[in-house]
This record gives C-alpha cells, structure tokens and sequence, in this order.
C-alpha cells in the first residue's frame, strides 16, 4: 500500500508541473547558447560586472550593467529596485530575472557576491575609522554609496 501511494506522489508531481518551478543557473556564455529556450525562463544569472558598465537610472532605483564570465561572452541587465550598496564593478553578481525577446536580461533580484573573511587590524595597523565613516556617508564609488557633488559635500575631496 505505501509502495502505491508513493508511486501516485511522484507521478502527480511529475506530471503536475514541476518544471514550472525550476530556477537555472547560467553564466552569459550559457544562456547565449540556449537561444530562444532561454527566454521567459526563470534564470539566476551569475558573473562579474563588467568594467565601465554601470548606469543608474534616476533616483535610487534602476540600474543597467553588463555581466561577464571567463570564456568572454556579455549580457546586458537592466535591473528594477534599488542595488546592494556593495555593488560595483568587477564584482561577482547573481541577478534573478528572464531573458527577454529584445536580447536583455530583466533582473527583479540582484545579490552580490564578496568575501565573509573579517580581519581585525592589528596593534600596529591604524582602522581609520573616521575616514571609512565619511566614506560611507560621502560615498567615493567604493562602497556604492551616493557620491557626493563637491558642492554639495562639506568636507570635499578631489576624485582620482
């Protein structure tokens, strides 16, 4: 009897749509070689911002950027919703969404990837804490911050 039901479990969930929930994930190289199947499929897209990419659109939400992997192949994203404040460029992304007919990728979610390694400083190593919190505060592009018009800063600092 439980050998019955079990078979009737799997089989009602075989044929119930499972494939529905499914979730892939590719790099861009992948889902430029899936074609037409990759589109309005549910796809966690994984790779690095690529460099001199990013456009944010106005105000704190939107962003567009291009996500690269080793073998070379780009996907531009266009992304609702507000970006992690760790987000830059050169760093690992994973951006949930489908691929659309116009050739974009539509993220709804966008993670980023870093290192969970914490080193405290040492004795000797100053933590200059009052420079990371006006760096934080101004933002200087390295912690995906608002970066501050000099004008409108009140300590201002000359940008590289």
């Amino acid at each position: 009897m439980a050998l019955a039901v079990a078979a009737i479990a799997l089989l009602t969930i075989s044929l119930g749509g499972i494939g529905e929930n499914l979730v892939y994930y590719w790099g861009p190289t992948e889902l430029q070689a899936a074609g037409d199947k990759a589109i309005g499929a549910t796809i966690r897209l994984g790779g690095l911002v690529a460099d001199a990419s990013i456009r944010r659109g106005p105000g704190a939400s939107g962003v567009e950027f291009d996500v690269g992997d080793r073998a070379g192949a780009l996907t531009h994203v266009k992304c609702s919703g507000v970006p992690p404040q760790m987000f830059r460029e050169r760093i690992g992304v994973v951006v949930e969404g489908t691929l659309t007919r116009a050739g974009h990728f539509e993220g709804h979610r966008l993670m980023v990837s870093h290192g969970n390694e914490y080193r405290a400083p040492s004795d000797g190593e100053n933590a200059a804490i009052d420079e990371l919190m006006r760096s934080v505060r101004d933002g200087d592009g390295r912690t995906g911050g608002p970066v501050a018009s000099p004008a409108a800063s009140p300590n201002p600092r000359p940008r590289p």
